[in-house]
């Protein structure tokens, strides 16, 4: 069965754009390295629940957005493997990227597939 890493983001709404370039840049080298699939996705129905929500999860504010993104591998081996490649690759390295979002807000972590359609 497949292995997903998943992301709940806070994305500032001017950063936006900067956002959506880091993620083709992201796209292109997971891709290259051997991911299966890679989608980013802007909130657009998401509301702040009283208990929980992903604007709660993630402590956004009224100038943020929530990003939800997922990478698809083969299998966990595979996924660390391929991470180990992207986490090297010099195209994501660069300094311009920690200042598109809050890393520290971040939520992420890999799923094993039980079913897929």
């Amino acid at each position: 069965m497949a292995y997903v890493d998943g992301f709940i983001v806070p994305v500032p709404k001017a950063n936006l754009e900067a956002y959506k370039e880091m993620a083709r840049v992201g796209a292109e080298v997971w891709m290259e390295h051997g991911a299966l699939s890679y989608v980013e996705c802007i909130g657009d129905d998401i509301p702040y629940g009283e208990v929980t929500s992903f604007p709660r999860a993630v402590q956004a504010s009224g100038d943020e957005t929530v990003i939800f993104s997922w990478i698809t591998y083969e299998n966990r081996e595979r996924r660390d493997e391929i991470c180990a490649k992207v986490m090297a690759d010099p195209r994501l390295a660069g300094d311009e990227w920690k200042q598109v979002f809050d890393g520290k807000r971040m939520i992420y972590g890999g799923f094993q597939a039980f079913l897929t359609r």
